[in-house]
């Protein structure tokens, strides 16, 4: 506005000249203006009528008497001059006043943008993680306190079903309660869908065996994924089925060619029973529950699967999404040999009508192996079909260990452009539990289920009531088809193994948490270690003074409670094929098995009797433990994770490797080149150890305070575990590809199994593959030692 008032001025109070050029250029939406107009100062004067005008014309009267006497006679003659002058001096002070208001208008817009917008290319502010972080022990003290055994009671009872089978509709119905609870607890919610193939009876029909002339017997039980037709062949006894079993048999020279075997459930998976098999040419499996093993009723039916690994098997390696066009191929873990479930009633029968040799020393219960004249016959008729499974996830976000902020343009119409910043956690712990179950699956899924909705219950109401902020996310994840080989936590891992793979630091396992009451068991990943002894000894239970688990945690609590990771263990393909540290747990009977796992008596009263009716007060102290692992892991500013202990796990297996290497150097020294050194392997070892200290010390010389060096020193220890598992061979073709926990030849078990071959001169051995095998495994774990030790100028070569 002052500058049309200082303009309309000039016009009207400056000099005045005899012409006078005024132009306004206004450039408005790419359009230029202008105004021209040419005022005589005669008629400035005569329409003035100010005492400046008259003066002039007093003082020119001599020089220009006849002009102003033609202006004079011109205006006198001509009033619409006075029109035209009156309607110019009005818009010269519309547009004046127009120019003032843009000017005005433009400075304040520009105000406003600098106090709000942020240049793009201003680099994000260093943030020193120097966050209101509450204390641990309020931390656990806060926990504690959300958990009751009343909570659980209630969601015992929402989520007991008994029918709940993968894809069905009860387990669509848990689906949709599950992702109820979580968003009621403030998370953000999403499903994943996945069509999967699994096996399932016969609608019409059944399974049938018939031994000798004995009754034709239907079990109701059945194993999924068992190849099918009929068999008939003698049958021979093979205790629980166990590569040691089979081979004692070999030893006895007990012919297993074609035959179909009886053996014992329990101490290893069906699926490995039935692959044991398969490798010494048998034609069936039957599997049993033995009274001495199983203390339920002699008609009770077994359920389970066959297939050696995990997720669905008909799209090995990659996920079951929907129209995924992938050629028919399956994995190389289905068995083509008959598999099938049958009472301890039906095996007893069996098992007094067999003949042939005696059974070997220690195996007990059994006279005879069986004989020529022992014929059976098994029929398996299972149909395979197509279902669609849901997954169901939560994720309570974290705040300080954030991904790169990504600087979005944008604007409102009509105001000036804005520059935010957005965050994205990529740094999350996995807690995981399968939902379904071949029947009520109480202490299978029902319990496991249970502590994870109240683990997220009471961490999103800590952080959304109470000033908890974690620095990391959790993502909670219900599972489905659990009951099938975890299909639905390892088509989630196929589906996003890259993503995965560098963003999730640890998934913590919830099935079957609770099947007993005088045993603790833990099995997952070396690197875990310190953070399960940190739970033992920091968790307490306010219904056994003076703590449920502080017991097990005393003298050689890893002698005492770890056991390995078991393949039908949801942790194991997040451990073996992904590559992220992983551990398990459970309450146990002690020396005994939860025996109603893979029955239809799997119900909340046999679960009672088995932990002496204390199923909420273990619920709520493995969601302690639970809870203080993931707490922990989301807290500190540095990973719980201790990479020396893998060094201390190497060193018994590189030791054994050793030692086989000179017996097969010694008494075949003619297969066993001389330049294979086992010196190689323990010089790689050497390098991790070197590369685990010096990690150590970089911790101890570096500023915790500051978020981007623990970031950096998080980044290399997430590292240790996916470099472990084996960059030379297909996911497809072997799946577990960790070196130390995983399964076939490129293990150090594997190169184990091999020297034990070569030692006995197995026709399967080779010299020349082990040497290849040999340098893979060396060169994966000095491959580990790089990466752990940081910079390329820190490796040791």
């Amino acid at each position: 506005m002052d500058q049309a008032r200082t303009t309309i001025s000039k016009i009207f109070n400056g000099e005045p000249h005899s012409y006078t050029r005024f132009n306004l250029t206004q450039n408005m939406e790419g359009d230029a203006s202008q105004v021209e107009m040419k005022l005589s100062s005669d008629v400035d004067e005569v329409v003035g009528g100010n005492g400046v005008g008259d003066r002039r014309l007093s003082h020119n009267s001599n020089h220009n008497s006849n002009r102003r006497a033609y202006v004079t006679q011109k205006l006198g003659r001509s009033p619409r001059s006075l029109c035209f002058m009156a309607v110019g001096t009005l818009l010269i002070f519309i547009i004046g006043f127009l120019i003032g208001y843009l000017v005005y208008q433009k400075n304040d817009v520009a105000s406003l943008c600098k106090s709000t917008a942020m240049p793009f290319r201003e680099p994000p502010p260093h943030e020193t993680g120097a966050a209101p972080l509450m204390d641990w022990d309020d931390v656990k003290t806060l926990l504690s306190q959300k958990l009751s055994t009343d909570k659980f009671e209630s969601v015992f009872s929402e989520f007991t079903n008994s029918d709940h089978q993968a894809g069905s509709q009860g387990d669509e119905y848990l689906a949709n309660k599950v992702i109820k609870k979580l968003a009621e607890s403030g998370m953000k919610t999403w499903t994943d869908q996945h069509f999967v193939k699994v096996q399932v009876p016969p609608a019409s029909g059944s399974n049938k065996i018939k031994f000798k002339d004995q009754s034709e017997e239907r079990p109701e039980g059945f194993l999924s994924y068992s190849a099918t037709g009929t068999v008939s062949a003698t049958i021979l006894y093979a205790h629980y089925g166990q590569e040691v079993d089979f081979r004692m048999l070999r030893d006895k020279n007990v012919d297993i060619d074609g035959r179909v075997v009886l053996v014992r459930a329990g101490r290893n998976s069906f699926a490995e029973k039935v692959a044991n098999a398969a490798k010494m040419n048998a034609s069936a499996v039957l599997i049993y529950p033995d009274p001495a093993d199983y203390s339920f009723a002699d008609t009770t039916q077994l359920f389970g699967h066959v297939h050696l690994g995990s997720g669905d098997p008909y799209t090995p390696g990659f996920p079951s999404f929907n129209h995924t066009q992938f050629p028919p191929i399956q994995s190389s873990g289905l068995p083509k040999i008959l598999a099938q479930t049958v009472s301890a009633r039906t095996a007893a029968g069996i098992l007094r009508e067999l003949g042939g040799p005696n059974e070997p020393e220690g195996w007990g219960g059994v006279n005879r192996l069986g004989g020529e004249t022992d014929v059976i016959t098994v029929e398996v008729n299972n149909v395979l079909t197509e279902r669609k499974i849901h997954n169901v996830f939560g994720v309570i976000e974290g705040f300080v260990d954030k991904g790169v902020a990504f600087i979005l343009p944008w604007r409102r119409p009509g105001t000036c452009r804005r520059y935010d910043r957005l965050y994205v956690s990529d740094r999350y712990v996995v807690v995981g539990a399968q939902r379904d179950a071949w029947g009520p699956g109480f202490a299978k899924s029902t319990v496991g289920t249970s502590v994870l909705l109240e683990l997220a219950r009471s961490i999103s109401e800590m952080k959304r009531k109470d000033g908890f902020k974690p620095r990391r996310s959790i993502v909670f994840a219900s599972w489905s088809a659990g009951e099938y080989g975890s299909i639905g936590a390892t088509e989630w891992l196929e589906g996003y193994l890259s993503s995965l793979s560098m963003k999730a630091f640890s998934y913590i396992n919830l099935d079957g948490v609770v099947s007993g009451v005088n045993g603790f068991k833990v099995s997952g990943s070396p690197l875990m270690y310190g953070l399960i002894q940190n739970a033992l000894n920091g968790v307490t239970s306010s219904n056994r003074p003076p703590s449920l688990l502080s017991q097990f945690g005393n003298g050689n609590w890893e002698a005492n409670i770890l056991e390995p990771l078991q393949l039908d263990n949801a942790a194991y393909p997040f451990l073996t094929f992904s590559g992220i540290p992983s551990v398990s747990f459970r309450f146990t009977a002690g020396s005994s098995e939860y025996p109603y796992f893979g029955t239809l008596q799997d119900t909340r009263e046999k679960l009672n009797a088995a932990t002496s009716n204390q199923v909420p007060q273990l619920a709520q102290a493995a969601t302690r433990f639970a809870g203080h692992m993931v707490l922990r892991l989301v807290h500190d500013r540095l990973l719980w994770i201790d990479v020396t202990q893998y060094y201390k796990a190497m060193i018994g297996q590189i030791v054994q490797i050793n030692g086989k290497v000179k017996d097969v150097k010694r008494l075949r020294p003619q297969l066993f080149p001389k330049d294979v050194k086992v010196q190689w392997l323990s010089s790689a070892l050497g390098s991790y150890g070197r590369a685990s200290r010096a990690l150590a010390d970089d911790i101890q010389n570096s500023d915790l305070e500051d978020i981007e060096v623990c970031r950096i020193i998080n980044d290399r220890i997430m590292t240790v575990e996916r470099n472990f598992l084996s960059p030379y061979i297909s996911p497809r073709d072997a799946p577990f590809r960790h070196i130390l926990l995983g399964s076939g030849p490129h293990t150090l078990k594997g190169l184990i199994n091999h020297l034990d071959g070569l030692k006995v001169g197995h026709p399967e051995t080779d010299v020349d593959l082990f040497r290849n095998q040999f340098a893979l495994v060396t060169w994966t774990i000095q491959a580990s030692a790089n990466s752990l030790a940081g910079d390329v100028w820190m490796m040791d070569s």
